[in-house]
């Protein structure tokens, strides 16, 4: 039996604490507060993740326990530094459930934990996975990506199940590019969508959307085959048909019409995709994004939905 300490007790953490516990491990929920961890504790369910309980096993608690042998960290991107400096892990091998490039520095995840934390085994875990379905043993697969093949046999032993598949990967630069940039791709399908542009137009945007990954990896020392896996192409199908996607769900309300602003403050989950897509713009330099670039004009207010849509259509066209 292994100590897993699991830090960010969102929808996403819970679950794969969840998780963790149904693999056999001693496991610690880490909370932002003293109040979250008693609210969990005392109901033994997380309102970010209602109908799902959370078992007695599970230890909540808002320090980060000592001896521990993992520490999987789920927290948003934008937060992933703050929450760093404050818990200091020092040693731990550390995977990483973020996706996302850091606004200011447009820093990848592991980037930010390597510039902030002491020397440890980093991975990242990224794939197609809701929250929900995780928590309540539905069948999934993720991958695990570290260039340590230690810490990736780690994080299969302590989070891996019959329902739950972990696959290793040795490019942690693809895979985390690939979960960054899918967030943005599935805000346009969802405006796709909304919009009422049909079916065709969403298979034709994210198709093309998986050719920006791939142009996109190569260039910022990832490998293209890691983006047609699990934490590439899998995720990119999910987040852009999934109704549970929040972004999505964004792109959607952005479709028909309704003002970012007011989509926002009726949320109380992160939706990564918006603060990434600029970000991420930036981080890609010179790379041809032209659904990302569409993305963070439309969500900085620099062009019209209508503006958008145009500027992709009138690209010229060429062979595949």
């Amino acid at each position: 039996m292994s100590k897993v300490a699991v830090v960010g007790a969102g929808a996403w953490g819970t679950a794969l604490a969840i998780q963790a516990a149904r693999a056999g491990n001693d496991v610690a929920l880490v909370t932002r507060t003293a109040a979250a961890a008693a609210a969990i504790r005392n109901s033994r369910e997380n309102v970010r993740l209602p109908g799902v309980p959370v078992s007695e096993s599970i230890t909540l608690s808002e320090t980060l326990p000592p001896g521990s042998d993992l520490l999987v960290w789920v927290v948003p991107t934008q937060q992933l530094r703050s929450s760093l400096v404050r818990f200091r892990p020092s040693g731990t091998p550390i995977v990483v459930c973020a996706k996302g490039v850091e606004v200011g520095s447009n820093m990848l995840p592991l980037e930010v934990v390597t510039q902030v934390s002491a020397a440890c085994p980093l991975g990242i875990l990224s794939g197609p996975n809701f929250a929900h379905e995780i928590a309540v043993g539905l069948p999934a697969a993720t991958v695990v990506a570290s260039s340590d093949p230690s810490l990736r046999e780690l994080v299969r032993t302590c989070l891996g199940t019959n329902t739950f598949r972990l696959y290793g990967n040795d490019d942690p630069i693809g895979a985390q590019l690939g979960g960054a940039a899918k967030n943005v791709i599935a805000i346009a399908a969802g405006a796709v969508i909304g919009a009422g542009l049909g079916e065709n137009a969403r298979a034709a945007l994210v198709t093309r959307g998986l050719s920006e990954l791939c142009r996109l990896a190569a260039a910022l020392g990832g490998r293209a085959e890691t983006v047609m896996g699990l934490s590439g192409l899998g995720d990119l199908l999910l987040t852009c048909t999934g109704t549970s996607s929040r972004n999505f769900s964004l792109g959607y309300a952005l479709g028909r019409g309704k003002a970012l602003v007011d989509i926002l403050a009726e949320r109380t989950g992160v939706t990564e995709g918006v603060s990434t897509a600029a970000a991420l713009v930036e981080r890609a330099g010179n790379v041809e994004l032209p659904i990302c670039l569409a993305v963070s004009e439309l969500l900085m207010g620099m062009k019209t939905l209508d503006q958008s849509i145009a500027q992709l259509l009138s690209r010229p066209q060429r062979d595949e």
